[in-house]
């Protein structure tokens, strides 16, 4: 059985968990629907502002590689961009690789070198895993405090510190320039492995060797943490629920965790049973909890492909 098939079977099997698991202790789908039908548009109008702060974090970390490098690129037309890129995610999961090629590729049209423009889209990565990581262990000691962690989330926090370790470690030596002694020959006679690794030859090196930009950007990244935790907390506001933001954030950032682990496509299921019991082991009801991850999944997912998909065509052409 191959790796997508397996991975669509796992989806699967995790969506009709979930929908049991809510089916079961729902009780009665009158109060699911009454829930939707008294959400408090304000905090939707709140959750929308939140998430749009989501993508300026994202076009700002681009901004701010490319002044070090003293390219003027106008901070407005980073945003499409960062849209764009999440729909190319979404769309092609690749662990953030199609995002990447996309915006590189968006960044040659603007006359931004592949070579810099790779350096940029590196930069983003290892900032990202070094806040990823940062915001994972807040997040389990969090909830170890409040006796909500359980074992299972130390081994999975543990296998994700150690991809968030190997992941920058090898890009780090790869930069080095070793790929041509470490990469068998065979796979650098592919026309699009020899170009990434042509690139990331010529990355500027001057881009590493500035510790204060890595904090820069990785305040940023952790900015989009608190962002997306802040979107879940006003959707339990939306809601009519008042739930601490420690627990919010820690529900959120560990279902993120169990996501990535799980290499489901979109973590489609692992993420919002995570989150969902999380929630509700934290005093939350059921009802709420799920209504509340739904959306924000609706809001960090769904809704920004269709706008995605329209950036994407329109920078292509």
């Amino acid at each position: 059985m191959n790796k997508t098939r397996y991975t669509a079977i796992l989806a699967g099997v995790l969506l009709l968990a979930g929908f049991a698991y809510i089916g079961l202790n729902y009780g009665e789908l009158a109060r699911f629907v009454q829930l939707i039908a008294h959400i408090d548009p304000l905090w939707i109008a709140v959750a929308v502002l939140l998430q749009a702060g989501t993508y300026g974090s994202l076009a700002w970390i681009w901004y701010r590689i490319l002044a070090v490098q003293a390219v003027r690129a106008p901070f407005l037309q980073l945003i499409p961009l960062a849209v764009a890129k999440l729909f190319a995610d979404q769309a092609l999961p690749s662990g953030g690789i199609s995002g990447m090629a996309f915006v590189i590729a968006a960044f040659k049209r603007r006359q931004i070198s592949g070579s810099l423009g790779m350096g940029v889209m590196l930069l983003t990565l290892l900032s990202f895993y070094i806040s990823f990581a940062i915001v994972a262990v807040v997040a389990l000691l969090e909830l170890w405090a409040h006796h909500e962690a359980h074992r299972w989330m130390a081994w999975v926090a543990g296998i994700f510190l150690l991809m968030s370790l190997i992941v920058p470690g090898v890009i780090l030596l790869l930069k080095r320039g070793g790929h041509q002694r470490h990469l068998p020959g065979r796979l650098l006679r592919f026309p699009l492995v020899a170009r990434f690794f042509g690139m990331l030859e010529e990355v500027p090196d001057d881009l590493w060797r500035k510790p204060w930009l890595m904090a820069e950007l990785t305040v940023y990244q952790t900015a989009v943490f608190l962002l997306d935790a802040a979107t879940l907390l006003a959707m339990l506001y939306a809601l009519g629920d008042t739930v601490p933001f420690v627990l919010v954030f820690a529900s959120f950032v560990m279902a993120s965790v169990v996501a990535t682990v799980s290499l489901i496509p979109m973590g489609l299921g692992s993420f919002e049973l995570t989150c969902t019991g999380l929630l509700v082991s934290g005093g939350v009801s059921v009802e709420s909890a799920v209504t509340a991850t739904l959306l924000l999944r609706g809001f960090t997912l769904w809704i920004p492909m269709i706008p995605g998909l329209l950036i994407t065509r329109r920078v292509a052409k």
